[in-house]
């Protein structure tokens, strides 16, 4: 069993930055890849980015890529997001997931979700 706590969403302007940490317990951190996605109000959850466990490998959607950063720091079982140039379309719950087996892209691979982030991005 891994317990995920995600945190670091809220209120931004259009063009402005958030960090979202998803702190982990339970099991060996290190042992595991790990993904963040997000769901809009009325959408399907979506694929945001995904780091392998040694971080070495990562992956991002293409509606992310160059403003979104996604790392982890296994000393501290903590994987982040930092996201840049937000725009209103990133408006969404942020969760982050352990990836096990399967597509990095769809949730279905993964398990042990977090409660999720609110981020609002207003224009």
């Amino acid at each position: 069993q891994v317990q995920l706590v995600e945190s670091g969403g809220g209120l931004v302007q259009a063009g402005g930055s958030l960090r979202l940490s998803c702190a982990a317990s339970g099991r060996t951190f290190s042992n595991y890849a790990m993904g963040w996605f997000r769901q809009a109000p009325g959408k399907e959850r979506e694929f945001v980015a995904h780091i392998s466990r040694g971080g070495f490998s990562i992956y991002y959607a293409d509606s992310v890529k160059g403003r979104f950063t996604i790392s982890r720091d296994n000393a501290k079982n903590t994987m982040y997001l930092q996201m840049n140039s937000l725009k209103p379309e990133d408006t969404a719950v942020y969760y982050c997931g352990v990836y096990t087996a399967g597509y990095y892209y769809i949730g279905q691979g993964y398990r042990y979700w977090g409660q999720g982030t609110q981020v609002t991005v207003s224009s």
